[in-house]
């Protein structure tokens, strides 16, 4: 077992979400994937486009027929066909011939290009004056011009989007093979937690954690099912963690992993069958005495109790892990930042991991981080935090203008 404060660094930590497996998966209608991950690569059946079409209203031409074409010179074109929507064109186009089409229609044998039909003068009903040229392949889609047969268009591990559903539907998948959300068990421990509808009692307070947390792991994907509050009792906990562990892909503990509660909290951690402890402390703030424990092959986390310790703690450490259970690929997790500018100096201590709540403010000079400074009891720093910025271990802090990349919570 590791001693209390024996803390692991924050990329050895998040090493470790690799250590544990994946979700089961399961297969799903289209209309049933948005916002999942997808459990295989997808090839593409087809090219897409299967054939040249339009993009514009105007006349199917071989392009060059019409190079040199202007206004005071038009080029003449003999019309004699056109293209009906949803036909495939049975004839061929003669080199100065042109052809009706509109957009999305099939282009004929014999022509690589459409004239606009702003371009065009119709001179009787077999001919037209061609105003402006046109190059090879002008407001003209071809065929495999956006996936080409047999490549791949989606990997294993993206999370589906409405552009790659649209995707999917252009190439008639009707079903898709994604991960099963992983589902995440949530348990709030102490004497003092009542539930949300009591009025507290002095030296109470309301059971906060296990709604923020619930929003948290439903925002990155999983499935949050809360098991309720438990008191300072062994055996009760005990028995609930077990319980929770049977039905979860990972559990959340909130309270428990401060210095008064630690041997608590690693005992009943260590009793539950196939257990360990791989970290017991990490070195980070606010979330120092996260502890986590692999059991069952499943992901514990002993949480900080005061929530805005066990939000960022969620949103940097567990996050990650929780990602990674439910199929993401690791270049999936990184989540975009919005560089922005310090407008006060903030210290920092070497031998940590610091993570700063900011507040995010656009002035007419670009975008400034203003820092969102209070205790970790204190939710009202989340809820004025746009973002998180990351004070690395080996920095000093950051000085009054410094650029910092914020990212979004």
């Amino acid at each position: 077992m590791k001693e209390f404060f024996n803390v692991t660094g924050l990329k050895q930590v998040l090493e470790l979400a690799a250590e544990f497996p994946r979700s089961r998966t399961e297969v799903l209608p289209l209309d049933q994937v948005l916002g999942r991950v997808l459990a295989e690569d997808i090839t593409a059946p087809h090219d897409l486009p299967e054939f040249a079409r339009a993009t514009m209203d105007g006349y199917a031409v071989r392009a060059a027929s019409t190079f040199g074409a202007s206004e005071s010179s038009p080029a003449f074109l003999a019309v004699n066909h056109s293209v009906g929507m949803g036909e495939a064109p049975t004839f061929v186009i003669d080199p100065q011939d042109a052809c009706r089409i509109s957009t999305g229609g099939m282009l004929p044998e014999g022509t690589d290009s459409v004239v606009m039909i702003e371009h065009t003068e119709k001179m009787d009903e077999t001919t037209i004056e061609v105003y402006r040229s046109v190059a090879p392949g002008q407001h003209v889609l071809e065929k495999g011009e956006d996936f080409s047969k047999d490549g791949v268009v989606l990997r294993k591990g993206q999370v589906i989007r409405s552009q790659e559903i649209g995707l999917l539907a252009a190439f008639g998948n009707a079903t898709l093979p994604v991960f099963a959300r992983p589902v995440v068990g949530i348990l709030s421990t102490g004497d003092e937690i009542v539930p949300i509808e009591n009025k507290p009692l002095p030296g109470q307070i309301r059971d906060i954690n296990s709604y923020s947390l619930a929003g948290q792991v439903a925002t990155a994907g999983g499935i949050p099912v809360a098991y309720g509050i438990v008191p300072d009792d062994r055996d009760m906990l005990y028995d609930r963690c077990s319980r929770a562990l049977d039905c979860s892909d990972m559990l959340l503990i909130s309270g428990g992993s401060s210095v008064g509660t630690r041997d608590y909290t690693i005992e009943i951690l260590s009793a539950l069958p196939e257990s360990i402890i791989l970290v017991h402390g990490i070195s980070i703030r606010p979330g120092k005495p996260t502890i986590l424990a692999r059991v069952q092959n499943k992901a514990v986390w002993g949480l900080p109790g005061h929530v805005t310790s066990a939000m960022v703690v969620f949103d940097v450490v567990v996050r990650p892990f929780l990602e990674h259970v439910g199929g993401r690929l690791p270049e999936a997790h990184r989540r975009l930042r919005i560089p922005a500018r310090l407008n006060r100096n903030i210290p920092s201590v070497q031998g940590r991991t610091d993570f700063i709540r900011v507040r995010l403010i656009q002035k007419n000079d670009g975008v400034w981080a203003e820092p969102v400074l209070g205790k970790s009891g204190l939710i009202n720093t989340m809820v004025k935090a746009d973002g998180l910025i990351k004070i690395d271990r080996d920095t000093e802090g950051f000085d009054e203008g410094a650029l910092v990349d914020v990212t979004p919570i």
